[in-house]
């Protein structure tokens, strides 16, 4: 069984107490499904998910980080139970709110989560409103691609979902970091049998969690979420989205820094 490095322990703690003191500092919430969650068995598994490791490139000294996206959640699941909500409820004006959701509205046969794509688009406005309405900034993000090729080609199977959040982002007139395609950018240049390196590819009798191994395309191990948080502060840097920026880093830090687990949450 594999352990956490201590220094990682370490900058935890520091990122932690740098979020508790009493300075009221600018918050960036995040919201959306498991490629971007904490994972909780970090002692057990090696998956991570890229808000996890987000705080590697931000100054966590000067604003918090609250990782609210949950495995397994849509649009409408998010909205449905409350998680929203109870989101919404901690924005401040001046906070910052990228919302990343598609890999679990497109799935069909599941009406707890499905949203076709208008009321997939329904529901990212009535996100974007309610950031604004507190003063805040919303951020769209297209969901990361899967880890699929066909003929050594790096495929799209979110379907319309990334193109419908574009479409989204451009008629709200809204900052956008397109990780869709970024991340597919990534993956054809790293290619089919190098990229498996980045996901969660369990060899047999690695991690206590998955005894027999494990072969998952579409959730990422610790390496893979570092390279998609770098994709979205790249993305950052370049956007018009002030003074966002400007709280990134200007170089990621040595070893990877995780989240604080956000207290309160269902």
């Amino acid at each position: 069984m594999k352990l956490i490095k201590l220094s990682a322990v370490c900058m935890i703690m520091a990122s932690m107490a740098a979020c508790t003191g009493t300075v009221q500092k600018s918050t960036l919430f995040l919201a959306g499904d498991s490629t971007m969650a904490d994972k909780d068995e970090l002692e057990a598994s090696p998956e991570r998910g890229w808000g996890q490791v987000f705080p590697t490139f931000l100054d966590t000294s000067r604003i918090c980080l609250q990782n609210h996206a949950r495995n397994g959640r849509s649009t409408k699941s998010f909205i449905d139970e409350g998680r929203w909500n109870n989101l919404t409820a901690r924005i401040k004006p001046g906070d910052f709110v990228i919302i990343q959701f598609g890999h679990n509205d497109q799935k069909k046969n599941d009406s707890t989560r499905y949203s076709d794509l208008e009321a997939y688009k329904a529901n990212l406005s009535r996100m974007v409103q309610d950031v604004r309405d507190r003063q805040a900034m919303p951020i769209l993000a297209t969901s990361v691609v899967r880890r699929y090729f066909v003929n050594d080609t790096c495929w799209n199977t979110l379907e319309g979902y990334p193109e419908a959040m574009r479409e989204t982002a451009r008629e709200l007139d809204v900052a956008l970091i397109d990780m869709n395609a970024l991340s597919g950018e990534w993956l054809q240049q790293v290619g089919e049998e190098a990229s498996k390196d980045y996901y969660m590819h369990v060899q047999p009798g690695t991690w206590s969690k998955f005894p027999d191994g494990k072969m998952d395309d579409t959730h990422f191990n610790e390496a893979g979420a570092l390279v998609m948080a770098g994709l979205a502060a790249q993305a950052i840097r370049e956007l018009p989205v002030k003074p966002l920026d400007s709280y990134l880093l200007p170089e990621p830090v040595a070893e990877p820094v995780y989240t604080v687990p956000v207290q309160g949450l269902p």
